[in-house]
């Protein structure tokens, strides 16, 4: 199942288009989900019940429209939607136990102008239990390909796991890009190697048929994977990496890209 968090936005809505597609290539139904204080999900009696009818009345409104959009984009798959009674960070986290991957929009309603990227999004990249897609721009003209960034950290694993696994659904190409500022001292300087960034043994048994460009260079992880991933279908990055501190929810690099990536990105976690 993919869960698609709405709160009215128009980013919301293209969350739930992405989330529809989505959800084709995989073959999986789709949860399109809402999420209300608690207290006007419950309340039908006393001096705020007026007030807690019309919110639901307002979510009921925002999660047709997602459903709406859902089918539109894609009228075979299975969608279903649902209320979730709790702050949104902490309620779509928590529904996204059942969820193979949770996808939300960059900005909220709720969201001060000037904010590249809202709370929520922020939240739930940090801390879902599953994979996170945040819808931020959508490419005009997608050129059918998926770029990974890695750092040969264990989480690169799974980061090229969900990349070939995506650029496969799509018939897309993979562009994996490992960048670094300076040679790291004891570990693999990618600019100054020729080894394969991505395992030949993992193409050959799992992913034969996905076409794979590699690119090594120095440079800022940022900037250099903003630039690869212009015109991408998705950016694909790890939660954590080489240089977090401990106790950081998101590592700098994924931090940085939630703001700045051109596509959207798919924050890929370390476990599940």
């Amino acid at each position: 199942m993919i869960l698609v968090g709405v709160d009215g936005s128009r980013t919301g809505l293209e969350a739930v288009g992405w989330a529809a597609r989505e959800a084709a290539l995989r073959e999986v139904p789709l949860m399109v989900a809402h999420a209300m204080p608690r207290w006007a999900y419950e309340t039908e009696t006393g001096r705020y019940a007026e007030v807690a009818a019309w919110m639901r009345d307002g979510g009921k409104s925002v999660l047709a429209a997602g459903e709406e959009r859902a089918r539109r984009e894609q009228p075979k798959i299975s969608v279903s939607t649902t209320f979730l009674p709790d702050d949104p960070r902490s309620a779509l986290i928590g529904a996204a136990e059942e969820a193979e991957l949770l996808v939300v929009g960059s900005h909220g309603i709720g969201g001060f102008r000037g904010m590249l990227v809202g709370s929520v999004a922020y939240g739930v990249a940090g801390h879902a239990p599953c994979d996170v897609v945040v819808v931020r721009e959508l490419p005009s003209l997608p050129r059918e390909e998926i770029v990974a960034g890695i750092d040969g950290s264990p989480a690169s694993a799974r980061v090229l796991e969900f990349a070939l696994a995506e650029a496969r659904l799509r018939g897309a190409r993979l562009r994996v890009v490992h960048a670094r500022t300076y040679p790291h001292p004891g570990h693999f300087d990618p600019a100054g190697s020729e080894e394969p960034l991505v395992p030949r043994q993992l193409l050959g048994e799992r992913y034969p048929d996905v076409a794979v460009v590699e690119e090594a260079v120095h440079g800022h992880p940022v900037e250099v994977l903003r630039q690869a991933a212009s015109g991408a279908d998705l950016l694909v990055v790890g939660s954590h990496g080489h240089g977090t501190f401990a106790g950081m929810v998101l590592g700098s690099v994924s931090q940085e890209l939630l703001h700045q990536s051109p596509c959207p990105l798919a924050v890929v976690r370390s476990a599940r």
